[in-house]
This record gives structure tokens, C-alpha cells and sequence, in this order.
């Protein structure tokens, strides 16, 4: 088997980057790369992830990893967060929770999620009562927003997996961010707007069944690799199951570059994104579904011009 060079170029799905701008006011989320979003409507915010250090394969080689302070303050400077009500780790490896304490700290969050979550939450300094503990399953409500954290899975392969059982404390090797608990993270507004934000290509059958969301804000990283019944499958038991009628597809892009720099896709090395956008665009057509790619740092408005139920 050849391995494959390069990488897949977005120019293909400009027409993707079509998710209505958000209208000041009106509930927006914004992509912040990977699987961090910024959901606001004007005066209270919730995040999850908040990763913005994006450290390069060369830092990654030296063996180990901190949270980038300079990277982290520009990223929040640059859509105007210095409060958050909540944040929410969708698993614990470092592309999603390296810097989840530093920006909680930042900004006041209470850092939420499973005791993995927990965990890099004390390494990172917060004090216990910045950090929760969730049931899964057991809606939380922060200010006008309401979360449901589902136990999920991570997509195949997870090359951390397991619980991160001790404080985090950076530096630290890049092992040290084990998967731990992965989620399927379900958002209700006051607006009455709804969305479900799945971190990772990874899904339980069954697990949200019984759960409704207008809006899935759907990782695809690694999913180009995978064969196509798996996507099939992951498709079933997200979107079919929460019956969304928009999905805007996160963790395409290549984390191992600055968000000062345009976003690009993952390698083929470790993802194709062409292989994805083939299926799922199959998919979603069959379906009466809108498909798109965010536009980094843009407030969007999903919920608006919604495709028919």
C-alpha cells in the first residue's frame, strides 16, 4: 500500500463555507478550529475545547507540551471573549484540552466534563471549585444555556486512550493527554434553538436516542480513513438520531499550524478529507440535509434558513 502525499485542498468546497453570518443579538457560534466553538447571543458565552496553542510536529518532537500563552490571547482577543460561563473538554487529548485550564482561568469558565477533564483542570491550576464533574446524561444549565453531556466514543484509531487519572501539569508529554471521557455534548438556548456538537468521529449506537438538535456541529477527523459503512454508521447515529437539518463539519483542519495563518486540511497521512466530503455530501443530499464547512473566526447563524423537517 502507497502512502499517499500531500494533502486535500478546500478550493473544491468553496461553496461549503455557506453558513449564514449570525445577526447581532441572535444566538451565533463561532469555529475557533479543531473542535473549539464559541457559542454566544450578544451577552453570555459557553466554549468547548478552547485550544489554540496548536503546537507544530517539531515542538511536538521535543516531548513535550504547554499551553501557549501569546497564541491563547490572541485567539480571545480576537473574537472578544474575556468571560465564558462554561467550558467543555470533548475528550481530554491535548488537540482538544491542552489549553482548557488557561483559558478558563482566563475567562472565569467553569471547566466541565468528565474526571479526565477534571484532572487537566487541577494540573492547570484552577481551583476545585472552577472545575465540575458531570452525569452523563444530567442536563447543567449556565446562564440562558442548558448542556447534556452523552458518553461517547472516540473515533478509531485513539492512540491515547484511557483516563487520565492524575493532575496534568505542563509541561507534559504528549501521552499525558489520554482520551479520557469522550462526549457527545447536546446545547439547548432560551432562544429555543438547539444544536449537538460532536467532538470526534466517534459515536455509541443508541446513545442518542431520545435526543433532538436542529443543528450537528460534526467532527470528521480521521473519518476519511475509516471504510465507508463506518461513516454510514456515524452518520446514523448522530445526525439521523438527533434529526438535525444542518450539519457544519469541524476538525478537518491542520492543527499543527497557527490560526494566524489560513486554515488548511489535515494530511493525507492522517486523514482525506476528500473521502468524507464524498460520502457524507452523499449522505446529507439523500437526506434533504445542508452540509457546510465554518469559516474560522466568523460568527455564524445556523439555525437560519433552515431546510424543512
Amino acid at each position: 500500500m502507497r502512502l499517499k502525499l500531500g494533502r486535500p485542498a478546500l478550493g473544491p468546497y468553496a461553496d461549503r463555507f455557506d453558513v449564514p453570518a449570525a445577526s447581532p443579538g441572535r444566538l451565533g457560534v463561532t469555529f475557533l478550529g479543531v473542535a473549539t466553538l464559541l457559542l454566544d447571543d450578544g451577552e453570555s458565552a459557553v466554549m468547548t475545547d478552547g485550544f489554540f496553542s496548536r503546537p507544530g510536529l517539531a515542538r511536538l518532537a521535543r516531548g513535550r507540551i504547554a499551553p501557549d500563552a501569546r497564541r491563547i490571547d490572541a485567539a480571545l482577543s480576537r473574537v472578544g471573549v474575556d468571560r465564558l460561563l462554561a467550558l467543555a473538554p470533548v475528550h481530554t487529548h491535548y488537540d482538544h484540552a491542552l489549553d482548557s485550564a488557561a483559558v478558563a482561568h482566563r475567562t472565569g469558565a467553569v471547566l466541565v466534563g468528565g474526571e479526565s477533564a477534571a484532572h487537566v483542570g487541577r494540573g492547570g491550576g484552577l481551583p476545585e471549585e472552577q472545575v465540575q464533574v458531570v452525569v452523563p446524561g444530567e442536563p447543567r444549565t449556565y446562564g440562558p444555556f442548558t448542556l447534556t453531556w452523552v458518553a461517547s466514543e472516540h473515533c478509531p484509531p485513539d492512540r491515547f486512550p484511557g483516563p487520565i487519572t492524575a493532575p496534568v501539569v505542563p509541561p507534559a508529554r504528549l501521552g499525558a493527554y489520554r482520551c479520557g471521557e469522550a462526549w457527545s455534548l447536546l446545547v439547548e438556548h432560551t432562544s429555543g434553538h438547539t444544536a449537538l456538537l460532536q467532538g470526534s468521529a466517534g459515536y455509541l449506537p443508541g446513545a442518542l436516542a431520545g435526543h433532538t438538535a436542529e443543528v450537528a456541529y460534526l467532527g470528521v477527523g480521521q473519518l476519511g480513513v475509516q471504510d465507508e459503512a463506518y461513516l454510514h454508521a456515524y452518520w446514523q447515529h448522530t445526525v439521523r438520531a438527533v434529526g438535525a437539518r444542518r450539519v457544519v463539519l469541524t476538525h478537518w483542519d491542520d492543527f499543527f499550524r497557527g490560526l494566524d495563518r489560513p486554515l488548511r486540511a489535515l494530511p493525507y497521512a492522517g486523514d482525506d478529507l476528500r473521502a468524507t466530503m464524498r460520502v457524507l455530501s452523499g449522505l446529507a443530499a439523500d437526506d434533504g440535509i445542508a452540509l457546510h464547512l465554518p469559516q474560522v473566526f466568523r460568527r455564524e447563524d445556523p439555525w437560519a434558513d433552515l431546510p424543512a423537517a
